[in-house]
């Protein structure tokens, strides 16, 4: 019973979140492209945190009001890119994907952090996953990092940090 209700607690805090981050923060998209290392990774879902492809960092570009998502993962040690293409939605900061996928910036200063909420559905489950980002390769440890693990403890998700070659590759534009 409990579990139940956790578990209905966070959907709706994962629900309202992104409304009370819209209203916050007009997204600048030619500040926000680029480079990004994924630094950690939140969800209820442990299936998300398990999954065979580990996205080690993401390049983003727009076009209009299009975005491309190149995404480079570690799968069974070898690095491996994706590309996905989505569209602005009327929510500044939100975007849709083929395949019932969304990402919304949550929170970002631009130069060192982004949060994002990743929302896709898949086998008739809905899937939210919250992302910290940096730019740097090595600067993990700073007060945004810490909010965010604070945040995500508060509400019981799971939090697992990723490290790895591929996101040095992706910002050298290596792969």
């Amino acid at each position: 019973m409990e579990a139940k209700l956790l578990s209905i607690a966070l959907g709706f805090f994962l629900l309202f979140l992104p409304q009370v981050a819209s209203v916050r923060v007009e997204l600048d998209k030619e500040k926000i492209a680029g480079f990004w290392k994924e630094v950690a990774v939140a969800s209820d879902q442990n299936l998300v945190l398990r999954a065979q492809k580990r996205v080690e960092g993401l390049f983003l570009t727009f076009s209009g009001r299009n975005i491309t998502v190149k995404a480079v993962y570690n799968s069974s040690g070898n690095c491996k890119t994706e590309k996905a293409v989505g569209s602005e939605r009327d929510t500044a900061g939100e975007f849709a994907f083929p395949g019932h996928r969304e990402i919304f910036v949550l929170d970002t200063d631009y130069e060192h952090y982004a949060i994002l909420r990743m929302s896709l559905i898949w086998q008739g489950r809905d899937f939210h996953v919250l992302e910290y980002f940096t730019r740097s390769l090595e600067d993990e440890d700073n007060p945004s990092f810490w909010r965010f693990r604070d945040m995500t403890a508060d509400i019981g998700l799971y939090l697992l940090a990723r490290h790895g070659r591929c996101a040095e590759l992706l910002k050298e534009g290596l792969i």
